[in-house]
């Protein structure tokens, strides 16, 4: 039992250890999030997706209850 109680505060400890990222991880991160984000905005303003975003609101705005 003391070896897995040592085992997993090693590993707990590395884990605090390696918590986190760095800068250039940030920066990273960040240009990639970026991106998704122009790409999702391109894709959602695009006539074909507007197209079915209105019509999928008109038929619910104009469902019968």
């Amino acid at each position: 039992m003391r070896k897995i109680t040592r085992w997993v505060r090693t590993v707990a400890r590395k884990v605090r250890a390696d918590a986190g990222m760095t800068t250039s991880e940030y920066a990273v991160g960040t240009i990639a999030a970026c991106a998704f984000a122009a790409v999702l905005y391109k894709a959602v303003t695009s006539a074909a997706v507007m197209t079915r975003l209105q019509s999928l609101l008109t038929d619910a705005l104009d469902a019968k209850f």
